[in-house]
């Protein structure tokens, strides 16, 4: 999946406890303006021929398109209907005499080329209907394991577009190449060259059925719909959170994020913009908000980011100055998308949700399938070591004046550890296998952590998940790998913090593990 950059990035400080400023203008002089990767540099760098550039917001627009059936098979319908134009010039070409075809190219006589091309036309548009009518019931029960999502992402692959796309393409040029055998003063005029290549074309289609049928096997195995999540998680970080720790520069940490007059001026009422609609907040456009708040020079504090649910009439933004309120209310109502679902879009949280729904459906008794959960655990642990070698604090937008014109809902590390693994750890706490996973997954994000804080975070959910073996796991000797694997990471986190620090050691066992 193509996640598409923040459209906000540069003026990025280290990682600290307060918010990141951020800038409304690109980075560097040098840095590329067809390039979208994130620019970092301090605010007020940018060129003058960037300043006034509008950055769009189709990220959102292409996700939708992609989550459709209908795109790719039109495109390549209208690539049929061109090839047929071609073809059906040059079959007038050679039966005027203009051209000479190849002796290969030979159909014989009308009526034999009307019973090819109905039999083509048939064939394929009768396998289109049997092989996704089956796949979609296959697909169906596969997702009473996978979740729901399982059938979006099948509408959205690629792969599953361009097969209905190119069986679809063929029948249309089937039956144009049918429509095209007439009676002429001449004689019967017969498109040699368009049912030659109609031919072609149902070769090419037997290659795309063993592809789909092969594409759709593998693609709802399990660990291929884990792993592709897991894809999409990586992709979204990196557009996300592009900021390594560690090598960010721009502001002094010591210098204060929001200044006082910006603060003074929050300490009043402000104007509380609702939202018109009730939906998932699927997009946010950043730089159009800051270029709104920029003109009427006023602040927005924004009460969600995207993936949260907002209900119609309630606060969706806050504005200062008050009489700002209705100007940016109208451009906030066209800067922001809302939809039934959640989409990765701005939204990296969104997969490991997916991985975590995946995981405690294995765990109900109906599934009981420890292994799929094993597996989410290892990816996810994946996903969440990468989060902690990122920068992820954000919030503070600044415009090209350099005052703070945009602040949102920060991200937070604590709430992205306890997504990933508190279903899970409530799902399965009797389950030793899964608790010394769970453990074992927080001991290789820890090594990949950047500070004490994040450490704490992954120690209090490894707290929580020991409490909760030691009440649900009744095996002394379970109990005996459990307390081994947490002190393991006990060790881990003290040897990275330099020492033993204070609320790191094991809680007192509820009872006895030997």
């Amino acid at each position: 999946m193509v996640v598409e950059r923040r459209e906000v990035w540069s003026a990025s400080g280290t990682e600290t406890s307060v918010p990141v400023q951020r800038s409304a203008m690109t980075g560097p002089t040098d840095h590329d303006p067809t390039d979208h990767r994130p620019a970092h540099g301090p605010s007020g760098t940018a060129p003058e021929h960037l300043r006034g550039r509008r950055l769009r917001l189709p990220s959102w627009r292409r996700e939708a398109l992609r989550t459709t059936f209908w795109v790719v098979p039109t495109l390549l319908i209208l690539v049929a209907c061109g090839l047929f134009a071609v073809t059906y010039s040059v079959d007038l070409a050679a039966f005027h005499h203009e051209v000479t075809l190849p002796w290969w190219v030979r159909t014989g006589s009308a009526d034999a080329g009307r019973q090819v091309l109905i039999a083509i036309a048939a064939a394929i548009i009768t396998t289109v209907g049997v092989v996704f009518s089956i796949t979609i019931l296959a697909l169906t029960l596969a997702s009473q394991q996978f979740g729901p999502r399982m059938m979006r992402n099948f509408i959205r692959d690629t792969g599953n577009q361009m097969t209905l796309g190119v069986f679809v393409a063929t029948f249309v040029y089937s039956v144009l190449a049918l429509g095209s055998i007439t009676g002429l003063p001449g004689g019967d005029f017969v498109p040699h060259l368009s049912i030659t290549v109609a031919e072609g074309l149902l070769l090419v289609d037997l290659a795309v059925l063993v592809y789909f049928i092969h594409h759709i096997a593998k693609s709802i195995q399990l660990p291929e719909v884990i792993a592709g999540i897991a894809r999409d998680l990586d992709r979204a970080i990196d557009a996300e959170f592009p900021a390594r720790a560690g090598t960010v520069g721009g502001r002094d940490p010591a210098s204060p994020v929001v200044s006082d007059d910006v603060t003074a001026m929050m300490a009043e009422p402000g104007a509380v913009v609702t939202a018109k609609h009730s939906g998932y907040l699927q997009f946010v456009g950043y730089a159009n908000l800051i270029e709104i708040a920029e003109r009427s020079d006023a602040v927005i504090r924004l009460a969600h980011r995207p993936g949260h649910f907002v209900a119609a009439h309630r606060p969706l933004a806050t504005v200062w100055p008050a009489e700002a309120g209705a100007r940016v209310a109208a451009a906030l109502d066209k800067g922001h998308v809302t939809g039934p679902h959640r989409t990765l879009t701005q939204d990296p949280v969104f997969a490991i949700d997916q991985m975590v729904e995946i995981a405690i459906r294995a765990l109900s008794p109906a599934v009981n399938d420890t292994f799929t959960a094993l597996t989410c655990i290892d990816w996810l642990s994946a996903g969440l070591a990468e989060i902690s070698s990122r920068v992820l604090e954000e919030g503070v937008y600044r415009g090209r004046s350099g005052r703070v014109r945009l602040i949102e809902f920060d991200p937070s590390y604590t709430r992205i550890v306890n997504r990933s693994f508190d279903k899970i750890r409530q799902a399965g706490r009797a389950m030793p296998a899964v608790v010394i996973r769970m453990i074992d997954a927080l001991d290789h994000v820890a090594e990949n952590t950047t500070g004490p804080g994040q450490r704490a975070v992954l120690v209090r959910q490894a707290d929580m998940i020991l409490r909760g073996a030691e009440e649900e796991v009744p095996e002394p000797n379970d109990l005996v790998d459990i307390h081994g694997r947490y002190e393991r990471l006990v060790r881990t986190v003290r040897t990275l913090d330099g020492g033993a620090p204070a609320g790191l050691s094991p809680g007192p066992s509820r009872r006895s593990a030997g």
